[in-house]
């Protein structure tokens, strides 16, 4: 394929470079940057192009890059990942870069990280359960296979270690190939690391693939790094038939990078700062998880974001809501009790749980179970605040039962601790003990023969 040289840099500003007097150059066309006195080429793509001016975004830092004697190498391809079955059990950078110190991986193809949403009328509805091993998620927001379901934190809580443990224990309940694609945006070297770390003590390495993308990193590697994940998930699932599970952390770390790349580009900002196309720029991520007609394999998206000052109506968790089908919410009351997981059950929802659940998929009783469970800790925690207002004493028997159901059912059903793996139907079983706490006469959401069969009369 024939390159273009230039040297023609008229101006270096952050991570861009911008090149004169071009032709022929497209759009997000892969680019080597040779500066004066160095051996090693810098990379970078080519992120906006006009009349005869190219905008090139660098991967790596610009550092000591001056506009004399710069030479600028248009490729004429687009940025692309080698991608293999040797890639399960490896580390690689956000670059796509191995990064574990092992052998080198020869793919048996490269594609383009650009990948497309998937159309919607190749789509299958997503209909199948996948055990995180967490209650209050495998009960109460059920995952189901081809979904995309964020997890909505705050800073300080505890999702990174609730990140590493769906990684380690989520499966599928039909026996299927299963994979996890996990990424890294913006993290601290110690949480790297750790990451990495759980990987390797959990044994669930050798079916992962880790991009690890840190703060120190270049700010354009990480707006790539999600789609580098996404392409190996797609290779495996699509081409490969395994049922993947991508984990993108941080995503507010992303949008802060979109963000900071917009503010170098000059452009017009939207809200908080953010550039106006950030609903469409989440959408090409998020929408490339599913299930496809025709293809055996699936993929599942849990990508996490921190919340500044827990604030929902934030631009990324309130834009990642509008596309995404559901949330998981890190509750900040929880981990102050010290409960772990600290999911509040009340504010998460999974908008296709009803697709992942039933006979043949969890168990009969889940669906109403679930409803039941909902109710009364809702009323449970009305109770609550009834009593700081009025007092104990001012209860009758039932809303002391829906008291103490409450607390249990925050103590022993919502916390289970970090490396705790529950069953489903263990989750269930802990529902129904729960329950036997409170009042027959209250169970309005569970069919007689199933309280008959979980909660005996006593002779």
């Amino acid at each position: 394929m024939s390159q273009k040289e230039y040297k023609t840099v008229s101006a270096i500003t952050g991570p861009l470079l911008v090149v004169e007097g071009v032709s022929g150059v497209k759009y997000e066309e892969l680019v080597e940057v040779n500066v004066p006195g160095e051996n090693q080429t810098r990379l970078g793509k080519v992120l906006d192009v006009s009349e005869d001016k190219a905008v090139v975004q660098m991967f790596d830092p610009t550092a000591g890059v001056q506009a004399e004697d710069t030479r600028v190498r248009f490729t004429g391809d687009t940025l692309k990942l080698g991608v293999s079955e040797d890639m399960l059990g490896r580390v690689f950078t956000g670059a796509g870069v191995i990064n574990d110190g092992g052998p080198e991986i020869i793919p048996e193809k490269r594609i383009d990280i650009n990948g497309n949403a998937i159309n919607p009328y190749s789509r299958e509805f997503p209909n199948d359960f996948i055990q995180t091993g967490i209650s209050s998620i495998d009960v109460m927001n059920t995952l189901v296979r081809g979904q995309k379901l964020p997890i909505f934190s705050g800073a300080g809580l505890p999702h990174s270690r609730l990140a590493a443990q769906i990684a380690r224990q989520a499966k599928v309940k039909d026996g299927g190939e299963f994979a996890i694609v996990f990424a890294t945006l913006g993290v601290s070297f110690e949480e790297a690391e750790y990451f990495k770390r759980q990987f390797q003590e959990a044994g669930s390495l050798e079916r992962s693939v880790l991009f690890i993308n840190t703060a120190a990193d270049p700010v354009v590697e990480r707006i790539s790094t999600p789609r580098m994940a996404l392409t190996t998930a797609e290779y495996l699932a699509f081409e490969k038939g395994m049922h993947v599970l991508v984990i993108l952390t941080d995503m507010t770390n992303y949008c802060e990078a979109l963000r900071e790349v917009s503010s170098v580009r000059k452009e017009v900002p939207g809200r908080r700062g953010y550039p106006g196309y950030l609903y469409t720029d989440l959408s090409t991520i998020y929408e490339r998880a599913g299930r496809v007609k025709g293809k055996q394999g699936t993929i599942t998206q849990i990508p996490i974001l921190s919340m500044p000052d827990d604030d929902k109506t934030h631009p990324v968790p309130d834009l990642t809501g509008y596309i995404t089908e559901g949330q998981f919410v890190i509750s900040r009351e929880l981990y102050r009790k010290g409960v772990f997981p600290p999911v509040d059950v009340q504010g998460s929802l999974s908008r296709l749980w009803s697709a992942g659940v039933g006979e043949g998929k969890t168990r009969a009783d889940h669906s109403g179970l679930k409803d039941q469970l909902f109710a009364s800790y809702a009323v449970g925690r009305e109770v609550r605040e009834l009593a700081v207002v009025l007092g104990e004493a001012s209860l009758d028997d039932s809303d002391k039962a829906h008291l103490r159901f409450a607390e249990a059912f925050e103590r022993e059903f919502v916390g289970q601790g970090e490396f705790e793996n529950r069953s489903v139907e263990e989750s269930l079983d802990i529902g129904w003990k729960l329950l036997a706490m409170l009042p027959r006469e209250s169970l309005k959401r569970v069919k007689a023969e199933f309280v008959d069969k979980h909660m005996p009369k006593a002779e």
